[in-house]
């Protein structure tokens, strides 16, 4: 079994966390850490001018009621006991949205590096869904992290972080240092992850394009050049590429859910995540003839590459970005649901999701007659929500081609099937590893 940060059998049972995605450690250690160390350094420092970004933030929560109503009551909502009152921060959570406020402030200045905490090394790979973890599980955070006037707002303070992102200081965490992503923690886990997918030992420079005698192996930022470094084709051979009956994978990815009959609409917000079509494919006219449809969702890690391929041979019929919420989960994580907040945040919400989050979508009519019109929807996810389609409608692609990529990192994706379509052999949910990118995902039968 593969574990994306050491030994997971020695974390206490305390700090085991369920992070189906991997963008927060396993060990809840690292993630107390992190944060710990962000909150001492805001603290000691004392208040500190804002960027004017974040200074729009602030003035949007107050000098809106009903944004001051929800950023205040969303933290005075987190239960005062245990974790909630000691967890992540290690000693006692953010206080209120102005420290919020400059816990963000702080973080702009650096990108996603790895963290040694008490005997344990990790990565937190989306500092600002730590931040809001608990807040965003309460009565008061959900109201708000779906408000359009907060995701508007969100979407400015993200573009201005991806610049950040996207600048050659943002490199610098991509030293051979102890919490470099090329340290020898962070390259471990980088190969693991990648060599776990098709059982292979390939060093870094053999799976991916790069300069390895370069510094930082050629790559000039965090965002552009590492996160959505490209793969050598050797390394992810088109599955099948003669036969238009093996459908390939389209992203590196895990296994989270497979489908059958989704419903045109649905009410995705409860606790089974029924997949609702039309909300999935952002009420596209051509959304109507997937009623009954299956569908196979799997998620991507901050490890992992984050490109997509098309799983078929076809023609692009559409592609857009549908804006959505970006830090939304559903209330049944929340003790309003029933129980405490979950701790795995958005991650669980896989299914809730992929109908409200800013997502890309994409519709291929395949060459082959037995699967027609099919779909690709990919799933942004707290701050790795920026969606790049690279392909425009009416091109054809062969199977395995690129259509686009994830932005500062990965997320969700889901691939729909008509009602009708007889695909099969899926990989089960739970399987540990990822699914190698064009590689074999399923079977049509004519």
């Amino acid at each position: 079994m593969v574990h994306q940060f050491g030994d997971h059998s020695e974390i206490p049972a305390k700090d085991r966390v369920s992070r189906p995605g991997t963008w927060l450690p396993a060990d809840n250690r690292v993630h107390r850490a992190w944060l710990r160390r962000a909150i001492d350094h805001v603290d000691k420092h004392g208040e500190q001018k804002l960027i004017p970004v974040l200074e729009e933030f602030r003035a949007m929560i107050e000098d809106n009621p009903r944004m001051y109503m929800y950023f205040s009551e969303m933290w005075d909502e987190i239960p005062s006991k245990p974790p909630y009152q000691s967890d992540p921060t290690g000693r006692s959570q953010i206080r209120d949205y102005k420290h919020m406020l400059q816990v963000l402030n702080h973080m702009f200045g650096r990108a996603p590096e790895w963290t040694d905490a008490a005997a344990s090394v990790g990565m937190v790979g989306v500092p600002m869904a730590a931040i809001f973890d608990y807040a965003m599980g309460t009565p008061s955070g959900h109201a708000a992290f779906l408000d359009p006037e907060v995701n508007r707002m969100l979407k400015k303070i993200l573009n201005e972080w991806g610049s950040y992102l996207k600048s050659p200081k943002s490199a610098e965490v991509l030293g051979h240092h102890q919490a470099g992503w090329f340290g020898e923690v962070g390259y471990r886990d980088l190969m693991e992850v990648a060599n776990a997918a098709n059982q292979t030992s390939f060093r870094f420079e053999d799976m991916y394009r790069c300069q390895p005698s370069e510094k930082h192996f050629g790559f000039k930022c965090w965002a552009v050049d590492f996160f959505t470094r490209q793969v050598h084709d050797s390394a992810r051979p088109v599955a099948s590429p003669g036969d238009d009956n093996v459908i390939a994978n389209a992203c590196e990815s895990k296994v989270f859910s497979v489908a059958r009959d989704a419903k045109l609409r649905d009410k995705f917000w409860i606790k089974g995540q029924p997949y609702s079509v039309m909300d999935m494919l952002g009420h596209d006219p051509l959304a109507r003839q997937f009623e009954g449809a299956t569908v196979y969702q799997a998620f991507l890690s901050a490890l992992s590459y984050h490109r997509w391929h098309t799983p078929v041979s076809g023609t692009i019929k559409r592609c857009f970005v549908r804006d959505g919420t970006y830090f939304s989960e559903p209330l049944f994580e929340s003790e309003v649901g029933g129980g405490g907040i979950n701790t795995g945040g958005i991650s669980v919400a896989q299914g809730y999701i992929s109908a409200l989050a800013t997502r890309a979508i994409i519709f291929v009519e395949a060459d082959n007659p037995a699967i027609g019109l099919m779909a690709f929807v990919g799933v942004g996810m707290d701050e790795v929500s920026t969606c790049e389609i690279t392909v425009k409608e009416g091109q054809h692609c062969s199977k395995g081609d690129e259509t686009g990529m994830f932005h500062f990192g990965g997320s969700s994706h889901c691939v729909l099937f008509r009602k009708g379509v007889k695909v099969g052999g899926f990989p089960e949910p739970g399987r540990e590893a990822n699914v190698p990118v064009r590689g074999r995902l399923a079977i049509v039968k004519p």
